[in-house]
């Protein structure tokens, strides 16, 4: 029986590569021409871009307007027998509906697709059936390739969901590519978790309450404020205020016999590897584990703004 699981599950996600197989084909025929209309349309948007759908296709809607509004697109999904019941206010003139439905002809998306027609708002419809009522309707159609669903009856969405998905991803990493959508774009819409945490910058995270002594201060000094402050470091900086060195318990070791005799200019290491402040926190991480050191200082234009402990990024969550 464990065997027939593993070939049912082969075939679904067979039968549904190639489905996207069809509709990656299609974009090099008559499909490719309505993409870029609608690529072109969504662009010229001053509003949102309303996604709407019904059952499955709703629930595909949902994540597509949510991958457009987190990849530079505002976007907002409205349910369409919502919509019939006082949510088209949500639908303006500045907006523009992209509308989902396999068949073309789901009786709850009527009044959505007749408000857009009365007030002239953008639709983009996306379905199997060229003929059908939404794309008939529709500014821009988008037509699926004939596929069979999964299941192996034709009744239950599988191919053809994946297909709108597809779809619907393919217009938002477009967008994002003309947009010019950058990761600290993307970070300003993903502050929370994981990614949040790997797109942070070092500013973000640093401590600017640093250890630091002049040059000429004395080993003495040095010892107290690597004590005081608790990064196991002291950076050392020249009469301009510049990040010169570091001293570090490698240093002290190296520099035990007679320690209290000198100054920190003879005990520290001479340039140091520091950051910058406006740097992804992702690349001091991976600076301190190549160099197996636990700190950076973050400096600008040679004066230190801050300091970064590894313990800092693994509170974040970055590992």
């Amino acid at each position: 029986m464990t065997d027939e699981y593993i070939e049912t599950a082969r075939r679904v996600i067979e039968t549904e590569t190639q489905g996207l197989e069809a509709l990656a084909a299609e974009l090099g025929n008559g499909l490719g021409a309505g993409f870029r209309q609608a690529v072109d349309r969504i662009l010229a948007v001053t509003g949102r871009v309303v996604v709407s759908g019904m059952g499955k296709s709703g629930h595909v809607g949902r994540k597509i307007a949510a991958t457009l509004a987190s990849t530079g697109t505002p976007a907002q999904f409205v349910h369409p027998a919502e919509a019939s019941h006082g949510d088209l206010g949500m639908v303006t003139q500045a907006d523009l509906a992209l509308v989902l439905s396999n068949s073309g002809e789901t009786p709850e998306l009527a009044d959505l697709i007749a408000h857009t027609r009365r007030f002239q708002i953008p639709l983009i419809g996306v379905a199997s059936r060229a003929g059908s009522t939404l794309l008939r309707q529709a500014d821009v159609a988008l037509v699926l390739p004939a596929a069979p669903e999964a299941c192996g009856n034709g009744i239950v969405p599988t191919t053809s969901t994946t297909m709108t998905l597809a779809l619907g991803d393919a217009l938002a990493i477009a967008l994002m590519e003309h947009r010019r959508f950058t990761p600290e774009h993307f970070r300003t819409f993903h502050p929370g978790g994981k990614l949040g945490a790997r797109l942070a910058k070092v500013g973000d995270l640093m401590h600017r309450d640093m250890p630091l002594v002049a040059e000429g201060a004395p080993m003495s000094e040095a010892l107290l404020v690597i004590s005081q402050k608790g990064y196991g470091v002291t950076g050392v900086t020249d009469g301009q205020g510049r990040l010169v060195g570091i001293i570090t318990d490698g240093d002290l070791r190296r520099h035990m016999q007679g320690l209290l005799e000198r100054d920190a200019a003879e005990v520290m290491t001479r340039g140091p590897r520091v950051i910058e402040p406006d740097a992804l926190a992702e690349a001091a991480l991976a600076e301190m584990q190549s160099r197996k050191i636990t700190c950076l200082f973050a400096v600008r234009d040679g004066l230190p703004c801050g300091i970064l402990h590894i313990h800092d990024c693994l509170r974040a969550g970055m590992v």
